[in-house]
């Protein structure tokens, strides 16, 4: 016989509810506690090998004699990482933003594996690294840190499938180049190409109002044309000439090649692949850019050929991974100890109003650590590393501001400028007691802008109309967008777009000692490469952060000084969030970044069709969202910029 159904009560509903209820909190408390515990244990771990030190018996124990450095840092090639937001929910969907590498953190590797009687030799690996054209400076001293590696007489090897152009500058300077035999090597030279849509926003019947001062501010041509003017052509075509000289015979000197091979090789590329029978690593090899065509089993067997197997497997050859090797370095800046100090503050990024994270240069923040260094007595002398293409002027101000009070204090400012430090970014600099820069860094674009983006036509065809009154003539600029742009509220923009520029040419006058008609006939929004801006005035002296900290140092009146950075701290919850990253590695739960070789990198490894569109999404926005300045003012460089 079938029993009924018993009939759920309410008190039955509310003890299984309560169950559930108790059940799932059990659970929580436990995966708390777990995270704690491996939080904890790892936090327990990192104290015993600080308090070890980098020299003890264990941190030793670690590398092998006679092993090889593997620099193979995967991501983006930047001056300063950028903040990552743990709780981004569109990472879930994109993989997140691609990781970024900072050059100064390669260089120091390489700096202490020259010195470290235990590493033999460097493996270079650049195949998850992503350089930017842009960023060729920072290509190029990563170049000059591996040629003085050489001169310690240890070997240098580079292996890949494939190079681009930008990671080759650094694999070019090994001694041994080894090539996929199904690779290539990719060089086309530099190039800077655009899309302009003035016609299909007249199609679309949107109106676009430009208020800029600057024969050579480009940055707004893709909304008023269709083709790149003859005066932005002209100041891209010196700089981008520079760049390619610098690439050549950088290439050139180090592989031993005649000049013009390179350029040779990328304008009859055509003919030389043809020639090696369409044999793309072949060609590389005919040329003399790689020594080597070679499998990754033989570019491995190489490897353990050079430096030995390994004692600890086996089966790869003796080497440290360059973020294992950077965990036992320590940072660059060392122990802040009894000497002056010398402090480094980075401006990295688009200018922005306010407090903004690492990544970006928020005048607010930046304005602040000038601050701090100004009122602290130990530190001496400010080193401000610039790499920014501007942004809001607004911002660039508060931060000149604090830059000139330090001065006045009696402390020297030196700038020492990146791959960019254009626009805002030489705004910034300007005041400085000296300017260095490299020969491939991009600067200058002393101009100003702004846009406003009217649909009134598309409105009004599609039946739309603003009307209405109000107390003023311009009382109606709240309705511009479907509104047509009020007359004089252009005029009032244009104004201050033209004060802005006078402001501009007062702030470079002032602080270069040179007329604001001089600044004029360089500044009109046109780009200057750093080897140019060294004969104009924009820059004192060419060299790297190294020699403008020296100089700093000169400048101070110091012979022995400490380097301090300027930065934000990490809160507490990264700090427990990169403690339990660490703790994913030494458990085998997560891999560390840079320990396969052959990794591509993010920036370039192919994504699924909507991890793109969101992807692009989430930067337009960023990008929209970085014009921030209250007065709707900008200085920056557009066409500078990465994107």
């Amino acid at each position: 016989m079938v029993e009924p159904k018993k009939k759920l009560s309410v008190w039955g509903f509310l003890k299984g509810a309560f169950k559930v209820v108790i059940g799932l909190s059990l659970f929580l408390q436990s995966l708390l506690f777990f995270i704690v515990l491996i939080a904890i244990l790892t936090v327990m771990g990192i104290a015993a090998e600080q308090a070890a030190g980098p020299n003890s018996e264990a941190a030793q124990a670690q590398i092998e004699d006679g092993s090889a450095l593997l620099l193979n840092p995967k991501g983006v090639l930047v001056e300063q990482a950028a903040y990552v937001d743990q709780f981004d929910l569109t990472a879930v969907y994109t993989g997140g933003p691609a990781p970024e590498v900072e050059v100064h953190n390669i260089v120091f590797a390489i700096r202490e594996a020259a010195k470290d009687d235990r590493i033999n030799g460097l493996v270079l690996d650049f195949a998850g690294l992503y350089v930017p054209s842009s960023f060729a400076s920072k290509a190029h001293y990563l170049a000059d840190e591996i040629a003085a590696f050489k001169k310690t007489g240890k070997p240098v090897v580079a292996i890949g499938d494939f190079y681009s152009q930008e990671n080759y500058i650094m694999a070019a300077e090994a001694d041994t180049v080894m090539l996929h035999d199904y690779g290539s090597v990719f060089i086309t030279g530099y190039g800077r190409y655009g899309t302009y849509y003035k016609s299909l926003l007249e199609k679309l019947k949107v109106t676009t109002h430009i208020f800029k001062v600057g024969t050579f501010k480009s940055a707004v041509e893709p909304l008023i044309r269709d083709d790149m003017s003859e005066p932005a052509k002209e100041a891209n075509r010196a700089y981008l000439s520079v760049l390619w000289r610098e690439y050549q015979s950088s290439v050139e000197a180090a592989r031993g090649l005649n000049q013009g091979t390179v350029s040779n090789y990328t304008n009859n590329i055509e003919e030389i692949v043809a020639s090696a029978g369409g044999d793309l690593a072949v060609a590389a090899k005919n040329v003399g850019l790689v020594d080597r065509l070679a499998s990754r089993a033989e570019q491995k067997a190489f490897l353990a050929e050079t430096f030995g197997k390994s004692d600890i497997e086996g089966k790869d050859f003796k080497h440290s991974t360059y973020t294992a090797y950077l965990s036992q370095a320590g940072s660059r800046f060392g122990e802040d100890g009894n000497n002056p100090n010398i402090a480094v503050i980075t401006a990295a990024g688009t200018i922005l109003d306010g407090e903004q994270p690492m990544g970006t240069v928020g005048g607010d923040t930046v304005a602040r650590f000038v601050k701090m260094a100004r009122e602290d007595d130990n530190v001496k002398a400010i080193v401000l590393r610039v790499d920014s293409p501007g942004g809001s002027a607004f911002a660039s101000e508060i931060i000149r501001d604090e830059l000139l009070a330090t001065q006045k204090a009696g402390k020297p400012v030196v700038v020492s400028m990146g791959s960019l430090a254009a626009s805002g970014g030489y705004w910034i600099s300007a005041n400085a007691d000296e300017i260095w820069a490299a020969p491939t860094t991009i600067t200058g674009s002393i101009g100003i802008f702004g846009v406003l983006q009217t649909v009134d036509q598309l409105a009004n065809e599609a039946g739309v109309f603003v009307d209405g009154v109000g107390t003023t003539d311009i009382a109606d600029v709240n309705t511009m967008g479907l509104g047509p742009l009020n007359e004089k509220f252009g005029n009032v923009i244009q104004a201050n777009v033209e004060q802005g520029y006078d402001r501009f040419l007062s702030v470079v006058s002032s602080g270069r000692g040179i007329t604001k008609e001089q600044v004029d006939q360089i500044g009109q929004g046109r780009v200057w490469i750093g080897e140019t801006a060294s004969t104009i005035s924009l820059v004192d002296k060419l060299g790297t952060i190294d020699d403008a900290i020296k100089a700093a140092a000169a400048k101070a009146n110091l012979e022995e000084y400490d380097l301090v950075e300027m930065a934000e701290p990490m809160t507490r919850l990264d700090q427990l969030l990169a403690t339990l990253f660490g703790a994913g590695v030494k458990l085998g739960l997560v891999e560390a970044p840079s320990e396969r070789l052959y990794a591509k990198s993010e920036a370039t490894s192919s994504k699924g069709v909507l991890s793109k569109a969101i992807a692009a999404f989430n930067s337009e926005v960023k990008f929209q969202n970085s014009f921030n300045d209250p007065n709707s003012v900008y200085v920056r460089c557009i066409e500078c910029e990465a994107r």
